[in-house]
Order: structure tokens, then C-alpha cells, then sequence
């Protein structure tokens, strides 16, 4: 019987478990859009009215008057909800038409633009993200790029929460993309078929392919790029180290490292052997980042939180050790009180102040300051 996940349409509600559905992250709190994941929901979702954000994956947003657009042919030209934050809006079915609905709050500014990017995949598949732009950046001052890699793997970057928010890394001159490659999804189960049982390397090529439309545009600096990711995308970060060095800097966050380890402490144990086989098969071999580590050269920040029981901090504690071992640059954020996420409102000051003087030191060239905010 095919156990891959197939998920249906519709807003994520409180469901009893079912261990062949669960990906690598907790379950996502409640967002506020949603994502058609096979093309029967997609085509009956297409008769019918929903209320999402403004600007959000399956919409058709309204049409933009600023002169900001995109300068690559990989970039799609900006919308109205591009140059404003998400809200709730009512999307007619047939006209596409978007009207903004009222809201509890007024919507916040935020320090740039949203453009959605595409890229065609080594195998024809197609590739689409999203790029928040700083206010300051231009050709004639290009902003270094950030890529976040979204986590599950079944995920995509279709909400929008205080948690790897974008618009703080873009408030300090850095361009995000936000890309949804193999396995994201809202894009049917072919998509989610194209990296099932083939993590590291089909992921690897989705996401070469969308950074690299991404930097055909002369507002974005080629030479000043780094990398983001937690739980599967942690994972991501660590292939993406022991696999390329296009990166000046990676952040991997609640990462898998040693899989076959990995596998037996997880709360969700259950679920590998579904995907990867019995522990010490040849997927766990092939896919393990920790198998590539003397390739490791770029700079590494290793986050994890000591209450992570879906990716035990056994990952983290491992992973540094081997970086320490090989001498690679790296430095260690740990927080004992924390899980998969990292939540307390300190600690998350904590979090981005240190992400924030890893990458600055990095990729700007500032020199590495401790936060105040670390203990």
C-alpha cells in the first residue's frame, strides 16, 4: 500500500494522529491560509470563495501600480499584496478579484517589498518562492541574499508568524527567499513525490535552481549569500554545508545530522522506517549529512533547544562536536528551557540578535560581537 502522505484541502483542524502522516516538525499552529495539495482539492477548491492573505500561494492578488518591479524574467511582475503585509481578503473564484475585509488590527508596516520568484528544476519540474526585498535595496546597492528552507518536509511558505519572519531580516539590508522545493505542499503529490525517499540531493537541485534565477537580479549581490533552516530545514543547511560552499555563512537550527541516529530517539520513530527503511539501510547512509562532514567549510551557527524531543538534542550536541573536531568555524546557541521551536519572548530576541551577529559577521564583514541578549 502507498503510505505517502497525501493531504487534503482545507484549513488544518485538531485530528486524532496518524503516525504515516506526520512530518519531521510539530504540527503547525492553526495558520490562516491554506494550500490545496492534490489537484481534485485544487480543481474543486477553484468554485468556491476563501479567505486568505493577500498575496498568499493559489491567490490571484490584485494588480500593482508601483514602478518596483522585479528587473529578472525569473521574477514575476509585483502585485498590490506585495507591498503589503498579510490581512484578510475575500478572493472572488472566478474574477479573481481581491477585496480586503476588516481586521481586529491595523496592518503593520513593513520594510520592503514581497515578489514571487520561479525557477524550472534540473528534471522540468517548476520551482516557485517568494523574495522579500529590502526598502534600500537597488542595483546600485544590491542586497546580500538569505534563503530560509522551510521544514517538515511537508510544508510550505504559505503563512506568515513571528517565528523566521523575513521582514526582520529584511529591516537590516538583507534580501530573504522563501522557496517551496520537492516535497512542499499546496503543488499536487507529484511534488511531494519528487524528493520522497531522496532528501538531501533532489532538494539540493530545486533549491540551486530557484537561487540562481534569483540572482540574475542586479538588486540582489551574488557574492554575498547565506543559508537558513530548521528541522528538516536544518537538515537542509547541514547537506547544503557538506555539499557547496556558494554560502558565507549557515544557520541550522533543531537539524538532523546522523540519521540512523536520529531515527532511534525521535519521538516519532515510527514514522522513518515508513520512508528510510530499518535503521542502518542504505537510505540512511546515503542521506545523512554527518557522512560529509570533512567537506563542511563554511561557517556554521548550530541552534537547538534541550526539550526537543522530535529532534533530540543529541543532533545538535553531535553535529558540534564534529565541527569542533574539524575545525570549522562555527559557534553554538543553546537553550536549555526550549523544544523543537523556540518560543519565551527573550529567547527569541536571543535568537535573532545571535543570527543576526553571525550573519553580519559573515556576510557583511562586521565584526562578531556576543548579543547582550546571551547569557
Amino acid at each position: 500500500m502507498d503510505r505517502r502522505p497525501r493531504h487534503r484541502a482545507g484549513p488544518r483542524v485538531r485530528a486524532r494522529r496518524v503516525p504515516h502522516r506526520r512530518p519531521v516538525g510539530p504540527p503547525t499552529p492553526r495558520p490562516s491560509t491554506w494550500s490545496p495539495t492534490t489537484r481534485a482539492a485544487a480543481r474543486s477548491s477553484a468554485s468556491r470563495s476563501t479567505a486568505r492573505s493577500p498575496g498568499s500561494p493559489g491567490t490571484t492578488p490584485r494588480t500593482c501600480t508601483s514602478t518596483r518591479h522585479p528587473t529578472a524574467a525569473s521574477s514575476t511582475p509585483c502585485t498590490a499584496a506585495s507591498h503589503s503585509p498579510p490581512g484578510p481578503a475575500r478572493i472572488d473564484a472566478v474574477t479573481g478579484e481581491v477585496t480586503d475585509l476588516p481586521s481586529p488590527a491595523p496592518r503593520p508596516e513593513v520594510p520592503g517589498t514581497l515578489a514571487e520568484v520561479t525557477a524550472t528544476a534540473d528534471d522540468g519540474a517548476t520551482v516557485r518562492g517568494w523574495l522579500a526585498v529590502p526598502e534600500t535595496a537597488s542595483a546600485a546597492d544590491p542586497a546580500p541574499l538569505v534563503l530560509f528552507v522551510h521544514g517538515g518536509p511537508l510544508g510550505s511558505w504559505n503563512d506568515w508568524q513571528w517565528r523566521w519572519q523575513s521582514w526582520i531580516l529584511a529591516q537590516q539590508g538583507y534580501a530573504v527567499l522563501m522557496p517551496d522545493p520537492c516535497m512542499s505542499t499546496g503543488y499536487g503529490q507529484e511534488m511531494i513525490d519528487r524528493g520522497w525517499g531522496n532528501w538531501g540531493p533532489r532538494t539540493q537541485a530545486d533549491l540551486d535552481a530557484i537561487v540562481d534565477a534569483t540572482l540574475e537580479r542586479d538588486d540582489i549581490d551574488a557574492e554575498r549569500t547565506a543559508a537558513m533552516g530548521g528541522s528538516y530545514g536544518g537538515y537542509m543547511a547541514n547537506w547544503l554545508a557538506g555539499h557547496t560552499d556558494r554560502y558565507k555563512a549557515i544557520v541550522t537550527h533543531a537539524s538532523l545530522w546522523n540519521l540512523d541516529q536520529f531515527a532511534g530517539t525521535t519521538d516519532a520513530a515510527m514514522y522513518w522506517q515508513r520512508e528510510f527503511g530499518e535503521p542502518g539501510g542504505e537510505r540512511y547512509q546515503l542521506l545523512s549529512p554527518h557522512n560529509s562532514v570533512d567537506e563542511i567549510t563554511t561557517p556554521m551557527l548550530v541552534i537547538h533547544g534541550d526539550k526537543d524531543y522530535r529532534v533530540p538534542i543529541g543532533e545538535a550536541l553531535r553535529l558540534w562536536w564534529d565541527l569542533r573536531r574539524t575545525e570549522v568555524d562555527a559557534k553554538f546557541l543553546y537553550f536549555p528551557d526550549e523544544n523543537h521551536w523556540i518560543l519565551k519572548p527573550g529567547n527569541i530576541v536571543a535568537w535573532y540578535e545571535t543570527v543576526l551577529a553571525f550573519l553580519g559577521h559573515h556576510v557583511l564583514g562586521q565584526e562578531w560581537k556576543r548579543p547582550e541578549s546571551v547569557a
